[in-house]
């Protein structure tokens, strides 16, 4: 069997990057933002112009919680570094080591059911922190050793080999649902996923949980973190992950360190301890109801996600659909018939509006240049053609809505600034007629409109307290129909006075509804509604009501008469639950957000785009034999300077290579640059019948411009490359005869273009795409030596909706006396790969998923999918022949490949696979026989 070589480093960089590269976006920002700081003991808040008070709130808050909750979590602390980023639409946030940073997303999200209402800055801040005080924290025993021998990425490695990221998250969760009066913690939504799997009587394995699936619905690492970190403070007290998690990372149990951990400081083995933790919780979020209703679906998978429905009449509905396998899409069904208007742009929320005929949503749209900056446009859809159009271009817009005419819309502009803002447009051409006032600093959601001059919607006010409210257009003056609480509300719909919606019950998401001359408020009950676990996104006509409910078959609707809805009438929203964790009302920081007298005055600086250029935080080895490199690498805080030092020995030549590289990303052109010196080359001299010997220099600098070109349904992206490299050979004395050319200058010219369509979770391919690069490497001084690469590969779907067919070609030509480049054709597979003055390669890839396991063994590997290539390339080549004729050969082959998706240690997704190729020609420059075996590790495409 031939192995193809494969560098230890990529499983490696895996551990490493699962801490360290969550979401980072090299030099993501243009060169106009200017940016302060914040320091205070514990973190530097650095953050553009413009944001100060949102600055200035996290700063307080972390200086507020970290005495508080460090007791629970160990006392060492280091300063970090968090970057505020306020032009992207993202909501989200990590902490990362190499380098060790911290990015806060501000732009909240519309819904609160998942991830709460409070300030999102804020609720960022107490979850974000925590994960800096976890890994100050587990920086212990060999974790801290790596750390020393190895940086940041060595810490990184050792902590994600230890602790696994639902013990980093869950603590985080349960962090932000102590310091504050809600946490994702306390809301009901946030366990959806489980509860719907415990309904159905789906106790599925810690490994299933932990590795996902491609049939089923598998909830996250986040409530499965919550629910274990909750039960193990409940019962063995709030310092518990403390000594568990300090104890694995430090490795004092070399195998299964937190398994090993639990057992040491509760006296159960894990198995027990995270049954117990679920049960602790199950009964809790699902009743025997519910469990009864549920009973059914025990042997059904996911089948479809339903959203966002909407009366076109009393027999007719709009929503979104989407499946595993398909892309999400406009349907409309009347009379039990589906049709589909037309699938969706690349979007940040499925929400959409709907009136007269039009649907109207936010169409994605990234910046050409830089990568924290994006926009949500407003597009139109008509629902009789699935014709679309664009009203707005470059705007930050969040859920729209039609009035009753479909000629005027109101949405929500989330502005950079973190202001909150409705805006009042005409459809036909997104002009806007009015921006209305928000003197109290209010958070909009879901706008709709309702009498001349007035609007509904969820509005969260500055302490995060939520309400539904009547909003005046014309001084943004708001009337409060429901009492401010914590309680989540959202997807407010109108018919004539009353307003249905969801909001939180206790510990469920329930519907409602609210007359809004009298305040009157409901509960609905029905059949159908009340065992249900969860009820959304309800729909109103004349006669009839449609929600959404989730299940294991995904998010479905429900339809009943409303004149069969019962209409309980209650005073007000029921509080948050806290499920039985006394500790989030009885630890001494419970809540401490509330205390605003902690709150101290904090100077503003400028902070200087080129601090710390180089700070190098890993020495990372690579091992690809014949090659050992260490490499020393370092990146700026604003992620705007990479750079790397590097160390190779190769153990064939026995040479030694110095370099150095750089790149900075904050100009519109990337400038990236190299200098390096190999010392002791050598090479066997037919003429002198020895290895003869050299020393080499090189220097690179070049520009790139990477473009995303994205639109639509269409991720697009185009990379130009330009660089001048200078190559020189520094020979012996004895040899310097032999060599003509000395030193030589070129340029490397490269054209990458990608492009494809959304992609379905099951889907092996995208259904539409294509790759292409161009590079072009002629030399301008010295050698005389060009070379050009042509390279594009073209996806199709196959026979069904999860088959994919890859069409490649490749075109290449060089000089037939002087070969100094590197070769990257991409020869028939099989064969030994040789670099030939002329090439040329057509290839065809059927793929096709065979089977989902959905299986592990022992916590180290699970098996999510099988699939399968059958495959053919054709090369063909011009070259001289040792008579020094110019001869052409066929190079072609046929085979198979058999590839598996896997996960490792439950964190790290690996692909590996099989190929057997059949030579149907004579390899000329490998081994002799027809039949090849190798290991391959593919690449992604994209």
């Amino acid at each position: 069997m031939k192995l193809l070589k494969i560098s230890s480093v990529i499983f490696i960089l895996i551990i490493f990057l699962l801490q360290s590269a969550k979401a980072q976006t090299f030099g993501g920002n243009p060169p106009s933002v200017k940016w302060r700081q914040i320091n205070t003991p514990a973190a530097r808040i650095i953050f553009p112009a413009g944001v100060d008070s949102t600055a200035f709130t996290v700063a307080n808050i972390i200086n507020r919680i970290n005495p508080a909750v460090k007791p629970t979590i160990g006392t060492r602390q280091k300063l970090v570094n968090i970057v505020l980023q306020n032009q992207t639409l993202e909501s989200n946030g990590y902490v990362g080591l190499a380098p060790f940073r911290s990015e806060f997303f501000l732009t909240p999200q519309q819904s609160s059911f998942e991830f709460g209402s409070l300030p999102f800055g804020s609720q960022l801040a107490v979850h974000e922190f925590r994960h800096v005080q976890q890994f100050n924290n587990f920086d212990v025993g060999f974790t801290r050793a790596l750390h020393l021998a190895f940086g940041e990425g060595g810490q990184a490695l050792g902590a994600a080999l230890a602790v696994p990221d639902w013990l980093f998250e869950g603590d985080a969760v349960y962090n932000e649902t102590l310091v504050t009066r809600q946490g994702r913690g306390r809301l009901p939504g946030f366990y959806n996923n489980f509860r719907i799997l415990w309904a159905a009587d789906k106790n599925y394995s810690y490994m299933k949980l932990r590795n996902g699936s491609y049939l089923d619905i598998i909830p996250n690492h986040y409530p499965l973190g919550y629910m274990l970190v909750a039960y193990g403070r409940q019962k063995y007290g709030s310092n518990f992950w403390a000594k568990a998690g300090q104890d694995a990372a430090a490795y004092h149990s070399a195998v299964y360190p937190l398994q090993s951990a639990i057992r040491k400081f509760t006296g159960q083995n894990f198995k027990q301890f995270v049954a117990g933790g679920l049960n602790y919780f199950k009964p809790q979020l699902v009743t025997p109801a519910q469990q009864q209703a549920g009973a059914l679906l025990k042997k059904r998978h996911f089948e479809v996600s339903e959203q966002y429905p909407v009366f076109a009449d009393d027999q007719t509905l709009i929503y979104k659909k989407s499946t595993y396998r398909n892309r999400p899409v406009f349907v409309v069904k009347a009379h039990g018939k589906e049709r589909e208007i037309r699938i969706s742009d690349v979007v940040n929320d499925n929400y959409f509006g709907y009136a007269n005929g039009k649907i109207i949503y936010t169409s994605l749209n990234p910046d050409l240049r830089w990568g924290y900056r994006d926009y949500n446009e407003l597009v139109i859809v008509d629902i009789s053609t699935g014709r679309q159009r664009r009203i707005t271009r470059r705007t930050k817009y969040f859920a729209p809505a039609f009035n009753a005419g479909a000629d005027s819309v109101v949405t929500v502009e989330q502005a950079p600034s973190g202001k909150s803002t409705l805006h009042i447009l005409k459809a036909q051409d997104g002009e806007l007629l009015y921006a209305v006032p928000n003197p109290e600093q209010l958070t909009y959601n879901y706008p709709k409109f309702y009498k001349d001059h007035q609007l509904v919607a969820v509005i969260r006010k500055p302490d995060g307290k939520t309400t539904l409210a009547l909003i005046n257009m014309q001084d943004g003056g708001t009337t409060d129909l429901t009492p401010a609480s914590f309680t989540p509300v959202g997807f407010p719909v109108l018919q004539k006075d009353t307003v249905y919606f969801t909001a939180t019950a206790g510990n469920a998401d329930r519907l409602y509804s609210l007359t809004i001359p009298g305040k009157q408020l409901y509960q609905l009950q029905h059949d159908s509604i009340s065992p249900s676990l969860a009820n959304y996104q309800p729909a109103v006509s004349s006669t009839q009501l449609v929600w959404v409910s989730p299940d294991v078959t995904g998010n479905r609707l429900h339809q009943v008469a409303k004149h069969q809805v019962v209409q309980l009438a209650v005073q007000q929203l029921a509080p948050l639950s806290d499920y039985r964790i006394s500790d989030l009302s009885k630890n001494p920081a419970a809540h401490i957000t509330d205390d605003t007298s902690l709150t101290t005055a904090l100077p503003v600086r400028k902070y200087p785009k080129f601090a710390h250029p180089f700070n190098f935080h890993s020495l990372i080895p690579y091992f690809d034999d014949p090659e050992y490199t260490l490499s020393l690498q370092g990146q700026n805080i604003l992620n705007t300077f990479t750079s790397a030092l590097d160390f190779t020995y190769n153990r064939n030549e026995q040479y030694k290579q110095i370099q150095f590289s750089a790149t900075y990303g904050a100009l519109f052109p990337y400038l990236f640059g190299s200098a390096g010196y190999t010392f002791d080359r050598r090479g066997y001299s037919t003429r002198l019948q020895q290895n003869i010997y050299w020393n080499e220099k090189s220097v690179e600098g070049g520009l790139q411009v990477p473009l995303n070109l994205s639109s639509g349904r269409y991720i697009t992206s185009l990379t130009l490359s330009s660089s001048v490299a200078y190559s020189a050979i520094d020979a012996y004395a004895t040899y310097r005869p032999l060599f003509r050319y000395a030193s030589y200058t070129y340029v490397n010219n490269t054209i990458s273009f990608s492009n494809r369509v959304q992609q379905a979770r099951q889907n092996v391919y995208p259904h539409w795409a294509q790759n292409i690069t161009l590079n072009y490497r002629g030399s301008v001084s010295g050698i005389g030596a060009r070379q050009f690469l042509a390279t594009g590969t073209f996806y199709f779907q196959g026979l069904t909706a999860n088959h994919g067919i890859a069409l490649s070609g490749a075109w290449q030509r060089r000089d037939y006396t002087n070969n100094i480049y590197t070769n990257n054709f991409p020869f028939s597979r099989g064969y030994t790969a040789a670099n030939l003055p002329q090439m040329s390669k057509v290839g065809f890839n059927y793929q096709l998923p065979l089977a989902y396991p959905d299986a592990g063994i022992a916590n180290l590997v699970y098996l999510l999918r099988i699939r399968a290539n059958l495959f053919a390339d054709a090369s063909r080549a011009a070259f001289t022949n040792a008579q020094n004729q110019k001869v052409q050969a066929n190079f072609r082959s046929i085979g198979t490949e058999v590839y598996f998706d896997t996960s490792w240690f439950n964190e790290a997704p690996v692909t590996f696979g099989l190929r057997y190729s059949y030579l149907l020609d004579d390899d000329l420059f490998g081994n002799r026989g027809k039949h090849r075996i190798s290991f391959i590790v593919p690449l992604t495409i994209f």
